[in-house]
């Protein structure tokens, strides 16, 4: 199991515009340019995203459908189809990113909930550990795990054509109209304790039983300016006559991914302006060169047909446009530009390591010419400028970084970096020492070089900051929430006191199980004023402080019981919350055999209260994730208890 929470989007954002070519399945009419949709119909821009964990390269998931359902009920709107063979997506590089899916034409309407539907049949979930995953990880360093010990809950339908479909009630209706742009975010946890849970037993084989449904809740976009898009890979189709625009088919990489890799090719068609403003950089992977262009009339007949990775972003009225490009005649010198979460920076050899998605390091180097870049979408000339050139920046890489690298020569030994796109910048761990300014991450890894312990001030109270998800507020200023609640944020000036207050507490089992204090997720930004060339806090996501696997002290009553901990000479109070909207979450987690059952519990009904109370009894052992309070207890958002075959104290 994971060691820790993060959170991980897995996101669909709609426009209703009349922009994109529409290339996939749809219920409404496809258009083509400028000609308007029908009016009963708006556009939508489908896209995934999710956050990291340092413990898998491959997340891999076979996406079949994702459909709305309409406001007051009614069939169900499908606004993607995958292509047959559907492509794998790999979660673990989106990482806060939004992976376009492709375009298709809604229906008008409102709607309240979506279903995304997910292929479940053995070998339709890919599962590859990272190259160094953290100290209390179950299984080896990258390994592909066995279909055979990989068990997906929720599974239904026929031999061969198994499904799980996650339903999700948005938090407030979706409304699509016709030339509005609107956006769906949900979040997909990918780091949640009960998505991925490792049921280890004293003898036998490991069984990885993978939940989807609970990990998946909607958390509202209000700008679509803000989404920072990952790389996409496609196929160039033509050239606009006026040459502003290129029109691209998505490929998607074979997962898992091959020594040569190939593309499969969609029926997905995207737009893609040039930036007739800023300029956008043109990399041509097989001449070597790299040049900026305000439009495509240079490379009209050169382009077209050639494969193309892009950098791109989302203007206000919804057109998409390349801040940077990379084509080649062949799809693999693409893909040999490494992508993934940085392992190792070595500011000595002038080195860094990243985790590809089969969980092999792969190394570059960084010479005077490699260039930095950091994403930042919403600002159009910042996020097409390099904030730091040569070895000197790499003091600024730390470890969990996400990164896409592009190298001079692709099949030169070893590959050094031309540029480097920090797409996510990405700082966690134990908190101390806040205050009104910013507080202290203090980050352990396995591998103990790559430990750190660094001080970070909170953006300028007056820094732009996206909105409020429920009121659509703007936001200015640090912000932060619980991983529980990404729709409660706190805000304003008065949210560093409030951080502070929330992050002063530990808990002590005492003896060799020591101390837990709180602990948090932040995405870093750079430039801002109170950090000029620096990285500054603009939020922070206060996670669950996970504690190792754990026996009951005393019986659960009146929602808390105490917990034991291996080594410790002190039992800790553990409080559930049974509050509808807000309770902890329970899992009863059973293996019989080698067959793993993860079933949730409802603590805000009788029923649930009664399960709990029979089975969470002195002695039953237990996981616990949540928050020190200042009491020295622990408020828990997340709750394991095991039956059947007792798993091994392993983490």
């Amino acid at each position: 199991m994971n060691a820790r929470i993060s959170r991980l989007l897995l996101g669909l954002a709609l426009a209703a515009m009349p922009f994109f070519t529409v290339g996939c399945g749809t219920s409404g009419s496809s258009y083509v340019g400028n000609t308007p949709p029908p009016p009963q119909d708006g556009n939508v821009n489908l896209m995934m995203s999710d956050a990291s964990t340092q413990d898998w390269a491959t997340i891999g998931v076979r996406v079949l459908s994702i459909s709305l359902t309409p406001q007051g009920g009614g069939a169900p709107v499908v606004v993607y189809t995958a292509p047959n063979p559907a492509p794998y997506v790999n979660l673990v590089q989106l990482d806060q990113l939004s992976e376009i899916l492709g375009n298709v034409s809604v229906p008008a309407g409102t709607y309240t909930s979506a279903t995304i539907t997910i292929s479940a049949n053995p070998g339709d979930v890919l599962l590859t550990s990272a190259a160094d995953p953290a100290s209390s990880f179950v299984g080896a360093a990258a390994t592909t795990i066995p279909s055979s010990q990989i068990q997906i809950m929720g599974a239904t339908g026929g031999a061969g054509s198994l499904t799980v479909p996650i339903n999700v009630n948005l938090v407030s209706p979706l409304v699509v109209s016709a030339n509005q742009t609107n956006a769906l975010d949900l979040e997909f946890d990918l780091s949640h304790p009960a998505f991925i849970v490792a049921e280890v037993p004293t003898a036998g084989s490991t069984i990885w039983g993978v939940n989807f449904n609970g990990p998946v809740r909607h958390h509202p976009i209000v700008d679509i300016t803000r989404l920072v898009l990952r790389h996409f890979y496609g196929a160039v189709t033509s050239v606009s006559s006026d040459d502003i625009a290129i029109t691209v088919t998505k490929v998607f990489p074979v997962e898992p991914a091959a020594a040569t890799e190939t593309a499969i090719v969609s029926a997905q068609s995207l737009n893609v302006l040039a930036d007739s403003t800023n300029g956008t950089l043109y990399y041509d992977v097989d001449a070597k060169t790299v040049a900026t262009i305000m439009n495509f009339s240079s490379i009209a007949s050169t382009i077209d047909g050639k494969f193309v990775r892009i950098a791109a972003r989302y203007q206000p009225n919804g057109t998409l446009v390349a801040t940077r490009i990379w084509a080649s005649s062949t799809f693999n010198r693409l893909w040999l530009s490494p992508e993934g979460h940085v392992l190792h920076v070595n500011t000595t050899s002038d080195i860094i390591v990243v985790d590809n998605e089969l969980g092999i390091p792969v190394p570059l180097t960084v010479n005077a010419n490699t260039q930095f870049f950091f994403r930042t979408p919403w600002n159009a000339v910042a996020d097409s400028k390099p904030i730091g050139t040569g070895t000197a920046f790499l003091s600024n890489l730390e470890r969990g970084f996400k990164v896409h690298a592009t190298v001079v020569d692709p099949l030169a030994v070893p590959l050094v970096a031309q540029t480097i796109d920090i797409e996510i910048a990405r700082f966690d761990g134990n908190i101390s020492g806040a205050n009104l300014n910013g507080f202290t991450y203090t980050r352990n890894f396995a591998t103990a070089g790559d430990d750190y312990t660094v001080t970070l001030p909170y953006i300028s109270s007056t820094t732009p900051n996206g909105n409020d998800p429920l009121s659509g507020a703007a936001l200015e200023g640090y912000k932060w929430w619980n991983f529980a609640f990404p729709t409660l944020v706190t805000s304003g000036t008065g949210a560093p006191l409030a951080f502070e207050n929330a992050t002063n507490g530990s808990v002590n089992f005492g003896g060799t199980a020591g101390l837990f204090p709180a602990a948090g997720e932040s995405f870093a930004s750079w430039n801002d004023p109170v950090a000029a060339s620096g990285w500054a806090l603009p939020w922070t996501i206060l996670v669950p402080t996970t504690v190792p696997l754990g026996t009951a002290a005393t019986s659960f009553s009146s929602n808390s019981f105490t917990l034991a901990e291996p080594g410790g000479t002190l039992d800790v109070p553990v409080n559930l919350n049974a509050v509808s909207g807000s309770a902890t979450l329970i899992y009863q987690v059973n293996r019989t055999g080698n067959i793993v059952t993860i079933t949730p519990v409802d603590i805000t009904t009788g029923a649930g209260q009664t399960t709990l109370t029979n089975n969470l009894l002195a002695g039953t052992t237990v996981k616990v994730y949540g928050v020190p309070q200042a009491n020295g207890s622990i408020k828990a958002y997340v709750l394991f208890y095991f039956t059947g075959v007792t798993p091994t104290a392993v983490n």
